[in-house]
């Protein structure tokens, strides 16, 4: 029988494995002509990678609920996770969180332009099933951070709720402009490239330098440069068809 351990790094290999691929193919579209065949190609295998990221980030984060000490022999000794149940909030509930939100922002960057004008399509049953989900664990991070008085696992937690809004706000306004779309796109896939940039540097770090995993600094970084993206490609990307829809 395959121990919780060996279960847990088979999966973490997977999960660097597929999330390597979306580090690096989330730069073509952001850097590249958009609309082109290689935007779509690169944009594709770079959704799917997040989703098969997020997926076995779930499962990770599963094994460590079920074991914590015996997921991460390494942090038993360190004072900060001393306490089991630091890293059942760190590795496991954390991480289920971001995994979600890794999910959630893929498959609705997709949908929201593969669907196109069909906008209703953007209402199907798994969509809204994501939303539930993605809030349900936001919130069970955000109030197992006030128990554990972590203020990360609080601050992190408002980034769910914040994208859960947005995300409603698009599949439920009733005509959205072809600059809804694309703005709606940009958020979500540079959204989730955030999320998984943020595990990269702060849960890749721990198993380095365990200090690191709770530095608010190692945390802020990806998302400043992600929103940076996102305001400047929403402005760039959105100008020209505005214009010549002749909105202001």
């Amino acid at each position: 029988m395959v121990s919780t351990h060996t279960l847990f790094e088979w999966l973490v290999g997977l999960h660097i494995a597929t999330g390597t691929v979306g580090l690096i193919f989330v730069w073509i579209p952001i850097v590249g002509k958009k609309g082109g065949v290689l935007h779509r190609r690169a944009g594709t295998l770079f959704v799917q990678s997040m989703i098969a990221t997020g997926l076995t980030a779930v499962a990770i984060s599963l094994t460590t609920l079920s074991d914590p000490t015996g997921t991460h022999p390494h942090l038993a000794a360190h004072p900060i996770f001393a306490d089991p149940q630091a890293i059942t909030n760190i590795f496991g509930w954390m991480m289920l969180y971001l995994a979600t939100l890794t999910v959630n922002l893929a498959w609705q960057g997709w949908l929201s332009l593969r669907n196109g004008r069909d906008h209703l399509r953007n209402r199907v049953w798994h969509n809204l099933l994501s939303q539930v989900l993605l809030t349900a664990v936001s919130t069970n991070c955000f109030v197992r951070g006030v128990m554990a008085a972590e203020p990360m696992m609080m601050g992190i937690s408002m980034v769910g709720f914040a994208t859960v809004a947005t995300n409603l706000w698009f599949i439920y306004k009733p005509q959205p402009l072809p600059t809804d779309r694309i703005k709606e796109h940009i958020k979500c896939l540079v959204g989730a490239g955030i999320s998984v940039y943020t595990a990269f540097f702060a849960f890749g770090a721990v198993r380095f330098i365990p200090e690191l995993a709770l530095q608010p600094g190692l945390w802020a970084l990806p998302l400043i440069v992600g929103l940076a993206l996102i305001i400047y490609h929403q402005r760039v990307v959105t100008r020209p068809l505005r214009s010549k829809l002749g909105i202001a």
